[in-house]
């Protein structure tokens, strides 16, 4: 009887273990795909580019990035949830689709009004319009592609294949079309149609192999998916604020050239930090399905990934702090010369944002501590803006740099100090989770 019990539950753990390495696989080989693609396209552009050009397009992508914020609402974090708890339920989740594409599309609406208004009347946009406008389609392919339907049901091989193909398309059309740094233009083009394309093919995906449809739900529904995004909007708002604000306030404070080196040395610390989003959004849901089981199982699930996302990415920090002058030289080429102590400086944020996305997103949204959560991402952008507002207008790109590792280094000790003062405690057994 002992060794049936301890037969049936070693199949249940693996029967879940397996779908989360199967998610972590799918998600790994796009992130795979996502760093070594920018690896690939990113010293091309930004020897054909040149750091001014270069600095243009990633003050757009920037200045773009809000609007996508916008339009998404914190949905990546809230429906996949939603979706989840419902799966089951084709008609519950066809309700909650309906009602997210629903706020989504007139969330882009009006940030399509605001944006024109922004382009057509600043000197500084109307002088680069069509960039800015070619990287709006950012915005129309975050809207089609909801990958957060697709965490919701743990089928992310389909993530994984369709942002593979909006890669690929963009990668392929990079070496084709960019040849000189008059064709800077076409570059935001051909990421937004990538994007769009993927995620045209993503709906039909939806509709035909989940057997969703689309069906005009109550005005309840809608309001409790604003309500319910509320929180996570304010937390996703704030995390990109101090995340991507960085390159918008250096390019409002200095020539694009700097620009250029601060946003070529950021690029290849994203590319390392995607394999921490896989790793991330593997196992998200998850830890939410524990904690509404079991706080016991979801803090020692926390545990030890708390120890593997730790050490792996330390390593990995180290290696880049050592390596940066390398890495700038065969990468980036000699025109990024500058943008050697911006690698160094931000070498380690793969590891303290590791540390920081363990304390926060995964245990206090976990554990439902969102308002705390939003708060703290809230007090950190404004940190992060008004350190870079003094910094940046002195030590430009080097400024920028330190004003995100101080902000990145606050929100992780922040999250840790909080979920320790709730009585979690990740070194500790028994773990107290009021």
């Amino acid at each position: 009887m002992l060794m049936n019990f301890i037969i049936s539950r070693y199949r249940e753990f693996s029967k879940d273990s397996k779908r989360i390495v199967a998610n972590f696989f799918s998600l790994s080989i796009l992130e795979g795909v996502n760093y070594l693609l920018p690896l690939i396209t990113l010293p091309y552009l930004v020897r054909v580019l040149g750091p001014a050009k270069f600095g243009v397009i990633a003050f757009a992508q920037a200045f773009i990035t809000y609007f996508v914020i916008v339009t998404d609402y914190g949905f990546y974090l809230s429906a996949p949830k939603n979706i989840a708890i419902h799966r089951a339920s084709k008609t519950k989740v066809s309700q909650i689709f309906s009602s997210i594409m629903i706020i989504k599309s007139v969330f882009m609406g009006v940030s399509l009004l605001v944006f024109m208004t922004l382009v057509f009347t600043i000197a500084r946009f109307r002088l680069d319009k069509f960039i800015y406008i070619f990287a709006f389609g950012n915005v129309l392919g975050d809207v089609l592609f909801p990958t957060w339907f697709f965490q919701g049901m743990e089928r992310m091989k389909y993530i994984t294949w369709l942002y593979f193909i909006a890669k690929l398309i963009f990668l392929v059309a990079i070496f084709v079309f960019i040849r000189s740094s008059t064709d800077y233009l076409y570059v935001p083009l051909f990421n937004s149609l990538g994007l769009i394309i993927a995620g045209i093919v993503s709906l039909w995906i939806i509709f035909r192999q989940f057997g969703v449809r689309f069906r005009i739900p109550p005005r309840s529904l809608i309001l409790s998916e604003i309500r319910e995004g509320w929180h996570f909007f304010v937390s996703t708002l704030s995390i990109n604020l101090y995340t991507y604000s960085g390159t918008f306030i250096l390019g409002l404070f200095a020539p694009e050239v700097f620009v250029g080196y601060y946003s070529a040395a950021e690029k290849l610390i994203r590319a390392v930090q995607r394999m921490l989003w896989a790793a991330s959004r593997s196992v998200y849901p998850y830890i939410n399905k524990l904690a509404t089981e079991s706080k016991g199982k979801a803090m020692a699930f926390l545990r030890k990934i708390l120890l593997i996302f730790g050490s792996s990415f330390l390593l990995i920090s180290l290696i880049i702090f050592i390596g940066a002058h390398f890495i700038v030289r065969i990468v980036l080429g000699t025109q990024y010369e500058e943008s050697i102590v911006v690698l160094k400086i931000l070498a380690f944020l793969p590891f303290i944002i590791s540390m920081g996305n363990i304390f926060g997103i995964q245990t206090m949204l976990a554990f439902d501590l969102k308002r705390a959560f939003s708060n703290i991402m809230l007090v950190t952008a404004f940190l992060n803006i008004g350190v870079a507002l003094v910094l940046v207008p002195v030590y430009k790109h080097i400024g920028i740099s330190i004003a995100v590792l101080l902000t990145e280094l606050f929100v992780t000790m922040l999250t840790f100090l909080y979920v320790r003062r709730k009585g979690i405690r990740f070194w500790e057994v028994p773990i107290s989770t009021r």
